[in-house]
């Protein structure tokens, strides 16, 4: 490989228009790299059976569905002039069982790979584990968010240490107007408020929230939670939200709880980031390796709260927030009710937050993705003796 040889990076994944955590990690990825200059990247787009409308950094398209569509990629990629392929693994998003059709790819391809995992199980089922496992040996590298998902790699799926890149989840570094004057311009003066938000779905645990600020209300009336982001698009229907109002009629907290039912722009996620006194992610999965929701809440300095997900004790340690029990309410209303009655905490938790969080702004990890990128393509190429 030539020092002055531009690599070419192809990433397989789900892209805007689709709403989805990982296409918005990739394309805010994508967006950090190429701000650089120093690589060329494009995109192989993970469809659905909905036709889809994208930019022109939209190399390829496959439909998750279909099985063939994996084998005739892989043979496009070898006979390409990729330098190296960037998978993003979510078992969701690619098809056959938990995902299983992506192995009739990464065992054609000849091309180095790299895999960014999204979802690292402690006790994963065979097909499952299968498929890390595949990942695992055919790819050059395999990139993880947390210290303890790497560990847990070594552990649970024999990947070799060696193998294992630790790279925190971006945060998009936008400048917006203090806490104060944001709460003022959005009719919320004199409120402490709590956010959550992300994508609504089954499994978030709002319901625990809303409970606990039920309770909280009793003793800060001027507590209120804003419930960010529309519906999951792969619901069916509003069933979920339907839920959650009623609770929160049966508690008469109608002045306690908004829900902003919209598809936000990183600005609006950064702006009610930015007034929110507490983050809170009530999550019910245990094994949630990463949160992008939670990876913003640092980046902003934010005090947390959240359930003892893998991701979530990895990143509130050092005193950057507080952990509540799994689907307890009483345990997130003891939390909120700490850090609302404890400013000077509150400020600490906040700084080390910060702190933390300074680290993770997009222009930094896009630089370690392509320190990544050029080990991975220069050992491949001197392992071979091909390059010019």
């Amino acid at each position: 490989m030539t020092e002055n040889k531009t690599l070419k990076i192809a990433f397989l994944s789900t892209i805007p228009p689709k709403e989805c955590g990982i296409a918005t990690f990739t394309q805010d990825l994508i967006d950090a790299i190429d701000f650089l200059k120093v690589v060329d990247t494009n995109v192989i787009a993970i469809n659905n059976d909905i036709p889809m409308i994208y930019s022109d950094k939209i190399s390829d398209e496959i439909n998750r569905n279909n099985k063939n569509d994996y084998i005739v990629l892989a043979e496009k990629i070898n006979n390409s002039d990729i330098d190296l392929l960037l998978i993003e693994h979510e078992y969701g998003i690619y098809g056959g069982d938990c995902g299983e059709y992506l192995l009739d790819l990464i065992n054609a391809i000849n091309v180095p790979m790299i895999a960014t995992l999204h979802t690292i199980l402690r006790k994963p089922n065979e097909k499952q584990k299968s498929i890390i496992l595949a990942l695992g040996e055919k790819c050059k590298k395999i990139i993880t968010m947390a210290k303890k998902t790497n560990d847990l790699l070594i552990s649970e799926y024999n990947i070799p240490k060696e193998k294992i890149e630790i790279i925190h989840h971006g945060v998009p570094n936008i400048v917006v107007k203090d806490r104060a004057t944001l709460k003022k311009e959005f009719g919320f003066e004199n409120r402490q408020i709590v956010s959550t938000f992300g994508l609504l779905s089954q499994g978030k645990g709002i319901e625990y929230a809303i409970e606990a600020i039920s309770k909280v209300e009793k003793k800060h009336k001027d507590i209120l939670y804003l419930i960010l982001g529309q519906t999951h698009p792969e619901q069916k229907n509003e069933n979920y939200r339907k839920m959650l109002k009623e609770i929160i009629s049966k508690n008469h907290i109608e002045d306690n709880v908004i829900f902003v039912n919209k598809y936000l722009t990183k600005k609006e996620i950064i702006q009610y980031l930015q007034m929110s006194d507490i983050y809170m992610t009530p999550y019910l999965s245990r094994d949630q390796a990463v949160s992008g929701t939670l990876a913003y809440a640092v980046g902003y300095g934010r005090a947390i709260i959240s359930t003892p997900y893998l991701y979530a004790t990895e990143m509130l340690s050092d005193q950057r927030g507080l952990l509540a029990e799994f689907e307890n309410s009483d345990s997130l209303f003891q939390n909120l009710d700490y850090i609302l009655t404890n400013p000077k905490q509150k400020e600490i938790m906040e700084s080390n937050t910060l702190k933390l969080g300074k680290t993770m702004y997009w222009n930094i990890v896009a630089q370690n993705y392509i320190n990544v990128f050029k080990e991975v393509v220069k050992t491949n190429c001197e392992y071979k003796v091909i390059c010019e």
